[in-house]
């Protein structure tokens, strides 16, 4: 009796373990989306969820054969709340995939606490060098660009066109200090001197004195950082005060990205580098942009494809597991072997988690950022001081 009944043990211990295994690959798989839903950047945290969940819709509402269980913490863009929102997902959650977010300094507090508790992470936007530099880890992978490579590839078409010195200006945070130093060194390196760097406090809006003093130092170009409403603002009070007559003004695409219909004229003609132009003419883009309008009534952008992008690097690693995320390190190489085929255009993944990918130099014409050249052909973030 008691070796049956201890047989008995065994069998239902073995069975509740082989439930366990079976629940990890067929049951949804829990996305938690932690994106600023509120504040300068919530438009850009809307269309990156819109185009994750376009793709996923697109495979049927299954990734790797299972049902995929949207959760949602609202960023607030504020990093002193980071590690709390995450924690949510997380912790309270119990997530299996993180998604997020926009803002530097909340996405910095993301890759932490991804480390800490291995969990899946893939950045759609911010750009932290340092996420794919020195914290770089296996289960971290950005679907978007380094705050490095727009930035030096601008730095590149500014030098090309015979410009000797710049001034730049943005918030004075991470993405903005990181963004300015990839157009510096790439400038530089092409000839020209940043006589001076200015910035401002994040998210404020009052450009008046610096504008002031770019009138009085008359550089060749200036270079800008700024996305979503500080955008609009910064481009509209720029052309207010004539310098966009006499002095270029180049950016990053986000200075001209999601932002176009509210800077109207003040925006026309204006030059910036990014890894995606509205009007590039490919079978896989116009097909995106269609589905993307029919899906939601809107126009696609950058952050919408750095959403679905997103979706089909975790489908990538997914499938190759057949859905089972207990195969994690498969299922991380996966991710990292994959070849995205993205309205963007093809793009690999670096070791370190970066997309290699094109950069492209756009004009804004009416309320399109329009694809001019390539500015430079798989650019690939040097990813100083990361260690796998």
């Amino acid at each position: 009796m008691h070796v049956t009944a201890k047989a008995l043990l065994a069998s239902t211990a073995l069975g509740l373990v082989s439930l366990a295994a079976h629940a990890q690959a067929t049951g949804p798989i829990k996305v938690g989306f932690m994106l600023p839903y509120t504040g300068t950047y919530a438009s850009l945290g809307n269309m990156i969820e819109s185009g994750f969940k376009l793709y996923v819709q697109e495979q049927g509402g299954k990734l790797g054969g299972r049902e995929i269980q949207y959760f949602k913490v609202d960023d607030e863009s504020e990093p002193s709340k980071g590690t709390d929102n995450v924690n949510k997902l997380i912790k309270r959650d119990n997530v299996d995939v993180l998604v997020g977010t926009v803002h530097s300094g909340v996405a910095l507090a993301m890759a932490k606490a991804a480390k800490d508790n291995n969990t899946l992470l893939i950045i759609p936007n911010a750009g932290a060098d340092a996420i794919t530099g020195p914290m770089c880890a296996a289960n971290i992978v950005r679907s978007s660009f380094s705050n490095w490579q727009p930035a030096y590839a601008m730095g590149k078409v500014a030098a090309d066109k015979g410009a000797k010195r710049a001034m730049t200006i943005t918030w004075n945070y991470a993405a903005g200090a990181e963004s300015v130093k990839g157009f510096t060194e790439a400038f530089e390196k092409g000839g020209g001197k940043v006589v001076k760097d200015m910035n401002l406090p994040f998210p404020g809006v009052e450009f008046q004195a610096l504008l002031t003093e770019i009138a009085a130092q008359k550089p060749d170009v200036v270079y800008a950082f700024f996305a979503g409403g500080g955008a609009v603002k910064f481009v509209k009070d720029y052309a207010a005060a004539g310098l966009n007559k006499t002095i270029p003004l180049y950016g990053p695409g986000f200075l001209t990205d999601g932002t176009l219909e509210a800077q109207g004229a003040a925006a026309q003609g204006m030059l910036t580098t990014l890894h995606y132009a509205d009007n590039l003419d490919t079978p896989r883009n116009n097909a995106f942009r269609k589905a993307f309008a029919l899906t939601y009534k809107a126009n696609a952008d950058v952050y919408a494809v750095q959403g679905y992008d997103a979706a089909q690097i975790l489908a990538a690693g997914l499938n190759a597991v057949k859905g089972d995320l207990g195969k994690r390190d498969a299922l991380t190489a996966a991710m990292h072997k994959v070849t995205v085929d993205s309205p963007r255009g093809k793009f690999t993944i670096s070791p370190a988690g970066n997309p290699v990918q094109d950069i492209y130099l756009r004009e804004v014409k009416g309320n399109n950022n329009e694809y001019r050249s390539i500015a430079v052909k798989a650019l690939a973030d040097p990813a100083r001081g990361c260690k796998l």
